[in-house]
């Protein structure tokens, strides 16, 4: 299980640092609805996690491992596929930085944050999580990851867990500091909220490479080996 989680724990450091729901969630939390929406969106990032992990390891499987212990064919050339993916994303991202002086564009539905109860709030921590092109992507991919170790169902879903709660912490941070931190909290998390707006682009074309570049290599050596 060691492997497992060594092996998905670069995917979810990618997965907690996207800058757009980190984003989010500080707007989240200087609304009069706080306390009820930075929870909730919170806990709907985390099952929108869970839900592509316990899919993606049903259908793996114990079909992960050959009996001698290797990556079977299909998880490396599903690591393969998705490492390209990864890449086009980080391609994507890099094309659509702002330009120097430029103001960083923000989705429009982020206008809408100060009306979200907290059934909104977890439909969309949920959606960002689960449904989000890179997102989804990655924990694909850190479920295959995990497939290909060829070990217990029950270490399987710990591994996953654990990927799920590491890509958690992006989000789940900001909420912890707001309840501990109280009216201390709002300077340093306006100062979060600004340089990741701002570094969006850059930051998701860097790990967006590193990731699908290791994705490709892996496969790569798999395949070949």
């Amino acid at each position: 299980m060691g492997e497992a989680i060594g092996d998905i724990l670069p995917l979810a450091v990618v997965v907690a640092l996207s800058p757009l729901p980190i984003v989010a969630i500080v707007l989240m939390l200087v609304t009069p609805r706080a306390r009820a929406n930075g929870p909730a969106f919170t806990g709907g990032w985390l099952v929108g996690l869970a839900v592509v992990g316990v899919i993606v390891l049903s259908l793996a499987g114990p079909t992960g491992a050959s009996e001698q212990g290797q990556p079977a064919a299909w998880v490396s050339i599903l690591k393969l596929v998705l490492g390209v993916l990864v890449l086009l994303v980080a391609l994507r991202q890099w094309r659509g930085r702002p330009q120097e002086g430029e103001e960083a564009a923000v989705p429009k539905w982020m206008g809408a944050i100060d009306r979200f109860t907290a059934s909104k709030a977890l439909g969309a921590g949920a959606l960002l999580s689960g449904a989000n092109p890179k997102n989804l992507l990655l924990a694909i991919a850190a479920g295959a990851a995990i497939a290909q170790t060829g070990i217990a169902g029950g270490q399987q879903a710990i591994a996953y867990a654990a990927f799920a709660i590491i890509g958690t912490l992006g989000v789940g941070i900001p909420v912890i500091l707001f309840f501990a931190l109280g009216d201390r909290a709002g300077p340093l998390l306006d100062g979060l909220k600004t340089w990741m707006s701002q570094h969006n682009a850059a930051i998701m074309t860097v790990l967006c490479l590193v990731i699908g570049v290791k994705l490709v290599g892996d496969a790569i050596g798999e395949l070949s080996g």
